[in-house]
């Protein structure tokens, strides 16, 4: 199905009212541990907005439509709409290689702003938090995104990457001389009427709320520990309400004058080599965009230490989806929600990629085996003498993989043999040789063979 961009706005009238909304949300919140959740509906006629719960469970603050929720890579698209925001001044070009504007990357000259907004430029992950918790961004960048790191050929495949975000953060200190912080607050919160949040915030503007993880010993609750390094501020800083995220999601769409209708269209354009994996269905220039029936959708997902917070946006009806959570298990509470907000909405939400229907599993891919690398992650793949094929990342535990013919496979949970979409191997097209392998939206380049 081709991509389209939008037309005029064309709400769909809801078909149900959202008396028991109120109730369906505290009633998830519970199911799933969740201390803290927010939920925004914007139809373009309508707009509902219902709240549930504490924003810690250490103090009992209520959470109110107003907290900020720690957002995780949902920082993303502010960054990109940011330098989206500076294209559009001709302050940069979004082919201008990140070297000219990033005096660290002179080693990358063939990676473009483009690129990295959109995932394509080849760049690794990046590493954890810890690991550069003290970190320079000129450190961390003439460590981690060196030629050597580079997965592909920039333009011809899709990674995530927090380390991409970081470059862009340091693009848009460059063009503006302001600090990242400074310019995200005045280019586009500000304009957004979003009071700014950021995790390393000493004394915060507006009420935060907390992470938790769940305590598998009583079943309760337990604040978590937000670690992001402050280099990685560009891809994780951000905390913000669902109303908030509701007015970036019409921004996205066209239905707000703080993004010009041709950045917010080119932000949903999707970008080649753009293939996300079990993320999305395809990426923008800071966008995820996910196909749900005829229509394409556009938004993120992030997840900071015990917070789940998602956002969908559809630009020929106006709707807006915005919510957050303050536990790891709101992840499964926003899927759970997926048929209220088709009520709500008047037709379905992709709450997650639909995977799509496979026939029965192969044994493996052929040369499947052996060690891949993306920046300093490992990802070893192993088949068995009875021909099953294994992943084990960092020397974990291995996973089955249930794999395709076309070379797509399923990670399969080793105690209840669930399968969950995993992602694919790629052959160099000259040599016909398994090359890399993209494992949940990440490539890792192949550096040896069994």
């Amino acid at each position: 199905m081709p991509y389209t961009t939008s037309g005029p706005v064309v709400a769909r009238r809801p078909i149900a009212l959202p008396d028991d909304l109120q109730d369906r949300l505290d009633l998830l919140a519970r199911r799933h541990h969740v201390p803290g959740a927010q939920l925004v509906v914007d139809t373009g006629t309508r707009l509902v907005s219902r709240h549930t719960g504490t924003a810690d469970v250490a103090t009992g603050t209520a959470l109110t439509a107003d907290t900020a929720v720690p957002l995780g890579s949902l920082t993303k698209p502010y960054t990109a709409a940011t330098v989206m925001l500076l294209a559009d001044d001709g302050d940069l070009d979004l082919t201008d290689p990140v070297a000219a504007l990033v005096p660290e990357l002179r080693a990358l000259p063939q990676v473009t702003v483009g690129q990295v907004l959109s995932h394509t430029g080849g760049l690794p992950s990046g590493p954890d938090s810890d690991t550069v918790a003290e970190a320079s961004t000129a450190g961390y960048l003439a460590r981690f995104c060196t030629a050597e790191d580079l997965l592909f050929t920039p333009g011809t495949g899709f990674s995530y990457s927090n380390a991409g975000y970081v470059v862009l953060g340091r693009v848009v200190e460059s063009v503006t001389g302001m600090s990242w912080h400074e310019a995200v607050q005045a280019l586009l919160l500000e304009p957004l009427g979003t009071v700014p949040a950021f995790l390393d915030d000493v004394r915060p503007e507006r009420p935060t709320a907390g992470g938790h993880a769940l305590n598998t010993a009583s079943g309760r609750p337990r604040p978590a520990r937000q670690n992001l390094a402050p280099v990685e501020a560009p891809a994780g800083a951000l905390a913000a309400s669902a109303l908030d995220l509701a007015a970036l999601g019409r921004a996205l769409i066209g239905r707000s004058a703080v993004l010009p209708p041709g950045v917010a269209e080119r932000m949903r354009r999707p970008q080649p080599g753009s293939e996300a994996g079990a993320l999305a269905d395809a990426w923008g220039l800071g966008a995820a965009l996910y196909r749900q029936g005829d229509s394409w959708w556009c938004g993120h997902d992030g997840n900071a230490q015990g917070t789940s917070c998602h956002l969908r946006a559809e630009p020929d009806s106006g709707v807006v989806v915005a919510f957050t959570g303050n536990a790891g298990g709101a992840t499964a509470l926003w899927r759970d929600l997926a048929d209220d907000l088709a009520l709500l909405t008047g037709a379905p939400v992709p709450t997650a990629v639909t995977p799509p229907a496979r026939g029965l599993p192969v044994a493996a891919v052929p040369d499947c085996d052996g060690t891949y690398l993306n920046g300093t992650t490992e990802y070893r793949v192993r088949v068995d003498a009875d021909g099953t094929p294994t992943l084990s990342v960092d020397g974990d535990l291995p996973l089955g993989l249930a794999c395709y013919q076309d070379l797509c496979f399923d990670l399969v949970d080793p105690a209840t043999g669930r399968r969950e979409p995993g992602g694919r191997f790629h052959r160099d097209p000259a040599t016909g040789v398994v090359d890399r392998v993209q494992i949940s939206g990440r490539t890792a380049r192949r550096a040896d063979a069994a």
